[in-house]
């Protein structure tokens, strides 16, 4: 009979913890320096205080979470030069991924986008900020998928998780009424297999929202 080994069991604890918050920031569920405490992470996941700092520690060296000399542990609060710079990233990284992913968009890929541009069209009606950004991360992430590039849609989802808590606040800023106007375009530009159109309402999409909190 199997038993799983101690160290075994803390790294399954470790990453529970971590894959929780982690997806908790990168969708908006956290507001901009929001606080949190080592203690408060290990009530709530029912977990020792040694996985919870190791949770810590990772989304930390991710740009997620910010540690302070004093051991303050919270969500980022982007200025407007890092802002700018996300964007920036977000249009070289998401731009090429889409590039990449063009020459393998096959019909199944682009009715699965419509699809999920209908869920982010329902969470606009619903006005649940954290489901629109959680459902407009998925239509990104399922075209960049097939770039087949994985370092560069790591690079470029550790950008999503260090804007999280940022885009949950540019939401309440935008107050959308339906789902945004460039998934349509890259979804046109994917049918016509229009690469410089493509490129274009990328690049809109992911920087267009970001200049409001730099403005």
């Amino acid at each position: 009979m199997l038993t799983t080994r101690p160290a075994e069991s803390h790294i399954a604890t470790h990453d529970r913890v971590y894959r929780s918050l982690r997806s908790r920031i990168m969708h908006g569920e956290m507001a901009p320096g929001q606080a949190l405490t080592l203690r408060g992470i290990g009530k709530e996941f029912g977990v020792s205080m040694t996985p919870a700092r190791e949770a810590v520690r990772r989304l930390a060296a991710e740009g997620a979470l910010s540690l302070s000399t004093s051991g303050r542990v919270s969500t980022p609060e982007l200025t407007r030069d890092r802002i700018e710079e996300l964007a920036a990233l977000r249009a070289l990284l998401e731009v090429e991924l889409a590039s990449r992913a063009l020459p393998r968009a096959h019909m199944a890929l682009i009715d699965r986008l419509q699809s999920i541009n209908m869920t982010v069209a329902e969470m606009v009606t619903k006005r649940d900020a954290v489901g629109y950004i959680r459902s407009n991360l998925e239509f990104h992430r399922t075209l960049y998928l097939r770039a087949q590039a994985p370092a560069m849609l790591a690079m470029a989802e550790t950008v999503w998780l260090q804007l999280g808590p940022t885009m949950r606040a540019l939401y309440g800023r935008l107050r959308r009424t339906e789902p945004p106007h460039y998934h349509r375009l890259i979804i046109a530009a994917l049918k016509a297999g229009d690469e410089p159109g493509l490129r274009l309402a990328v690049r809109s999409d992911v920087t267009q929202g970001l200049r409001l909190l730099v403005t």
